[in-house]
This record gives C-alpha cells, sequence and structure tokens, in this order.
C-alpha cells in the first residue's frame, strides 16, 4: 500500500451545514474541530462555498482541499462537506438521506420558512444520520422512525421530547458511574 495513502476512517463526514438562498446560515454542524475553529472561519468558508455554488448547476465541488456535495431546493441549500480523499458517493448519499427526511417531515416543502419552523425536528435528523463525522445511518425511513416521526403528526410531541431528555439523562448517569 502507498506510505502517502491516508489511513481507513469512520470519520468521514467533517460538515455539514444548510443555507439561505442569500448565504446565510440556517444550521451547521462541524465534526472536525480544527477544520474551522472559530466561528468567523467558519462563516467565510459557508460563504466561499456558497458564492461558488449557488449558481452552478453540478452536485460536487473541490474548494480549499475539500470536497464538498450539495442540493438546493427552493430557496435553502443543502452542503455536505469530507476531506479530498473522501468517497463523493458516501457523501452523497449522507446529503440524500437529509434531504429525503427533511422532505418527508416537511411534507414535500422544503424551504426557508418550513425549516426554521421545525428546526428541533432538523437538527434531531442530522444527529441521526451523522455523530461526531461518523456516518450513522443512510436510509431516510430508519432516520424518520427513530426520531419518532409520523406523518399524520407533528415531529415533536411534548411526549417525544420528554422521552429524549430521560433517554439523555440515562445516558450520562451511566457513562459518569462507568
Amino acid at each position: 500500500m502507498d506510505s502517502t495513502s491516508p489511513e481507513p476512517s469512520l470519520y468521514t463526514v467533517k460538515a455539514v451545514f444548510i443555507l439561505d438562498n442569500d448565504g446565510n446560515r440556517l444550521l451547521s454542524k462541524y465534526y472536525d474541530p480544527d477544520l474551522y475553529p472559530s466561528m468567523k472561519e467558519q462563516k467565510n468558508f459557508e460563504l466561499n462555498i456558497f458564492n461558488k455554488t449557488h449558481k452552478a448547476d453540478n452536485e460536487i465541488a473541490f474548494l480549499e482541499g475539500l470536497t464538498i456535495v450539495y442540493k438546493s431546493s427552493i430557496d435553502v441549500f443543502f452542503y455536505v462537506v469530507g476531506s479530498a480523499q473522501e468517497n463523493e458517493l458516501m457523501l452523497m448519499s449522507v446529503l440524500n438521506c437529509l434531504f429525503e427526511s427533511l422532505n418527508q417531515i416537511l411534507r414535500k416543502n422544503v424551504e426557508r420558512r418550513g425549516l426554521l419552523d421545525n428546526m428541533d425536528g432538523v437538527f434531531l435528523v442530522v444527529d441521526e444520520i451523522v455523530d461526531g463525522g461518523v456516518v450513522l445511518e443512510s436510509d431516510p425511513q430508519q432516520v424518520l422512525q427513530k426520531v419518532n416521526y409520523r406523518a399524520d403528526e407533528n415531529p415533536l410531541t411534548e411526549q417525544s421530547m420528554a422521552q429524549v431528555l430521560q433517554s439523555a439523562k440515562e445516558q450520562i448517569k451511566w457513562s459518569i458511574l462507568k
């Protein structure tokens, strides 16, 4: 094996973010703390990507030594960022899962207003797909099942939020006791 090849890693995703049609951040999650450590650097990076991609018809961009896959819908842009050596198909499966999951939650109306109104569900979806840069799920139906979403209900009810908080408390308690 070539000694210059990077070691295989589960940490495939460097960042996931959603921008509106003006390039403003709606959601962003950076999984590599060394990539862009400050908020200013992150916003500059996002603006550079937006300027390069908002009029393009492609699905893949390469910028600053990173592989970026993206998709737009009405007035929002979805981005998944990986290293330069990352498999574009893997990043694209994350992007498609994110988009299809949100498409189900927002009842096929993926636009800025709907995302802002359901931001709690959007964060849950992103967290179910990627955790710390590791891809956990790429099937939208599994993601929706895990976030306890039903097409005939609101994405989050008070009951399901209480269950999420209780589960988080239990996990923290057990991690401290170990």
